[in-house]
């Protein structure tokens, strides 16, 4: 008997911990009917898992015990080469889900690198900072990863009532390239897929697609390092501009120090609270209850 319950204890903790896969397509993604490969994963000591050429888009769901109606869907950074799954995706919706928020990380469609051509790698483009190259080899692959964000946040929203979550408070969070994402979603958005608060984190302004700030109020929230060292803090800067002369609600975090890249690391600096900075803003949105 006590056998029986250990193994239950461990099904159930298994279980209980476990994410949701969830194809965001029937079928081959749209635009991307030819491609048969399956993405890779590789685990690496300095920010855990990355995933690499994603042909199937998905959203993983991280769904809290109470949740209190908040929904973030995630799309972690990478150049389009890559995703940071952990270090920008399910750590935060780890930390997210802790306070009641129901969390979606994206894994939307990436570059796929031809081993004929090693220069064109994105190890070997970041090492020459070759930025110019990357955006021309990724400039195809932009659109559909905005198509995967926005069908992203059609679905949270049509799925709203099975996960508990308030369809007029999904939000679309998103790290460098997934900051690029994230605004081609709210700049080319219809009210279906439209997402009601934006939260780009060092994003890259250089890929965006579109430019008009939304007419219906769209709160944003930025952060970035002044130290940002792909030269990326202007770009936070601009949109935070855009953002006021929309008289949107806007809330920009510019830390002095972090580098790009800080996701959810622990530096020792001050960048490291962007999170809690982040529930503040949340708190004075009405999107999270201050913890009594």
């Amino acid at each position: 008997m006590k056998k029986i319950v250990i193994v239950l204890f461990l099904f159930v903790a298994v279980h209980s911990t476990a994410q949701k896969r969830i194809p965001l397509y029937n079928g081959a993604a749209p635009g991307s009917e030819a491609w048969n490969w399956d993405e890779k994963v590789v685990n690496t000591p300095q920010i855990g898992t990355i995933v690499l050429e994603v042909s199937k888009p998905s959203l993983v769901a991280f769904v809290p015990a109470k949740p209190n109606g908040t929904a973030v869907i995630i799309a972690p950074g990478g150049a389009f080469h890559a995703l940071a799954f952990d270090l920008e995706g399910a750590t935060v919706a780890k930390r997210l889900t802790e306070k009641g928020i129901t969390a979606f990380v994206l894994k939307y469609r990436l570059v796929r690198d031809d081993p004929a051509h090693p220069e064109n790698g994105l190890m070997a483009l970041m090492a020459r900072k070759d930025f110019k190259k990357l955006d021309s080899i990724n400039a195809a692959i932009v659109p559909l990863a905005m198509q995967d964000g926005l069908t992203a946040v059609t679905y949270v929203r049509k799925h709203a009532a099975a996960y508990k979550i308030d369809p007029a408070k999904i939000g679309f969070m998103g790290f460098s390239a997934g900051g690029t994402v994230t605004m081609s979603v709210v700049y080319n958005a219809t009210n279906e897929s439209r997402p009601n608060f934006v939260v780009p984190i060092y994003a890259y302004e250089g890929a965006i697609i579109g430019s008009a700030v939304p007419a219906v109020k769209t709160p944003i929230f930025l952060a970035a390092a002044s130290d940002d060292d792909l030269g990326l803090a202007t770009h936070s800067v601009h949109i935070y501009l855009k953002w006021l002369e929309a008289n949107q609600p806007a809330e920009l975090h510019m830390y002095q120090s972090g580098k790009h890249g800080f996701g959810t690391k622990k530096q020792g600096l001050p960048v490291d609270t962007w999170m809690d900075r982040f529930s503040d803003w949340m708190i004075q949105q009405g999107l999270l209850k201050r913890a009594p």
